[in-house]
């Protein structure tokens, strides 16, 4: 990427997706490779006026040879450190951006899936405590990597890939325009009027139907639909994801019935599993089966007793610039931004009122799918059992 598209990339990130205020400590978090992108948003950040930038790499090939090497009993171990790092973030209300993959999709490919299931890394629990807390504003963007785009176009010349990677994403970031700070304000402000309608439904439940798939999730009393931004508890507005086409909720964990098969593949910390279909009863997924990858994402959700309960819903129309390329990218801020997805494990406290939660589903993991599509029409379900379309043929009925 030339310089000045790096300059564009970090000013969006630095200046609007993380908002990094003047003083705070800044933590960017890459893959290896990825250090021309991670030396300008630093260079961005103290710019900015940050008081300290730190910058940590995750190298996936050391991740591998864990995986091949290790005794299985070590597998699931993490420095305490880690939390301790990730907490003390949170208590000094830093800023955290976060480009992804850290794993490239694809690497881990050859692994023993069961045992890929059990490293969480470069993922830690911690990261949801402080999250649910608000206690820092964070973004996760996407950033090309040659591996990355090998998976996405294998079609292509290696170079070549490459650059189409890079035109992609640079479009669905919305840094092709003019000023990409105020397109994505624009689209910011009808997520956020999107959000605001389905909350006002109070809607009981969701249903989704589609090929291969026919599946009501329940909802919280309290639940609310948030999009597009989030805000810290000082205050501090910030974009979660860039890209972002979604509007989320908080589901009710013991509240999901029927079978979903997912509408692409997804790639989990290196491993892609493919052809997913799950069938969920009272809330729990009760059988996981995919053409390839499924003991890795079966070993996941039994990672502890909440795994296999769902923590967000999240809904996706036709009219975001990801899904309308018709591109797999292998990569979840990419694809769950392109179609409806549902989340196993942890959920978020932003969206669900006080008193409800202590119900909301807690875990160390947090893994989405995507399960919508055209073809996937989502209807919203009321108290009184009255039927509203929310979704057909990936329009906004509401």
């Amino acid at each position: 990427m030339e310089r000045d598209a790096l300059e564009r990339f970090a000013h969006l990130a630095v200046d609007f997706s993380a908002n990094v205020q003047p003083g705070q400590i800044v933590t960017i978090e890459a893959e290896t490779g990825m250090e021309p992108v991670v030396r300008a948003v630093a260079e961005r950040a103290y710019q900015r006026g940050a008081r300290f930038v730190d910058a940590t790499y995750f190298d996936p090939y050391i991740k591998k040879a864990r995986l091949q090497l290790a005794p299985e009993e070590t597998l699931e171990f993490v420095p305490e450190w880690y939390g301790k790092r990730m907490l003390q973030l949170g208590d000094v209300h830093a800023a955290r951006i976060v480009l992804v993959p850290r794993v490239s999709p694809g690497i881990l490919n050859g692994v023993d899936p069961k045992r890929a299931g059990r490293d969480q890394l470069p993922d830690i629990q911690e990261r949801l405590e402080i999250i649910n807390k608000r206690l820092v504003n964070w973004t996760i963007m996407p950033f090309p990597t040659q591996p990355w785009a090998e998976i996405v176009y294998p079609h292509l010349e290696s170079q070549a890939a490459l650059a189409r990677l890079t035109e992609e994403l640079t479009h669905v970031c919305r840094l092709d325009e003019a000023d990409p700070v105020a397109a994505w304000r624009e689209r910011r402000q009808t997520l956020h009027s999107v959000a605001s309608r389905l909350t006002e439904r109070h809607f009981d439940a969701i249903r989704l139907e589609g090929p291969g798939t026919h599946l009501t999730v329940g909802l919280f009393p309290t639940s609310v639909w948030e999009g597009g931004s989030a805000t810290t508890v000082d205050g501090v507005e910030h974009m979660p994801n860039v890209p972002t086409e979604e509007v989320y909720t908080t589901p009710d964990p013991t509240r999901a019935d029927g079978i979903v098969r997912a509408t692409k593949p997804l790639d989990v910390a290196g491993t892609i599993i493919s052809g997913l279909e799950v069938r969920f009863e009272g809330g729990r997924a009760v059988d996981i089966q995919a053409d390839s990858g499924g003991e890795m994402l079966r070993e996941r959700a039994g990672h502890d007793e909440q795994a296999s309960r769902l923590g967000e819903l999240a809904l996706v129309d036709r009219e975001g610039r990801i899904g309308a390329l018709g591109t797999t990218f292998y990569n979840t801020l990419l694809d769950e931004n392109a179609a409806s997805h549902i989340a196993l494990g942890n959920a978020y406290e932003v969206t669900v009122g006080a008193e409800d939660v202590p119900k909301i589903n807690k875990s160390a993991i947090h893994i989405d799918f995507m399960i919508g599509g055209d073809e996937v029409q989502v209807t919203g379900i009321t108290g009184d059992g009255a039927e509203v379309p929310v979704l057909l043929n990936g329009t906004w009925q509401i």
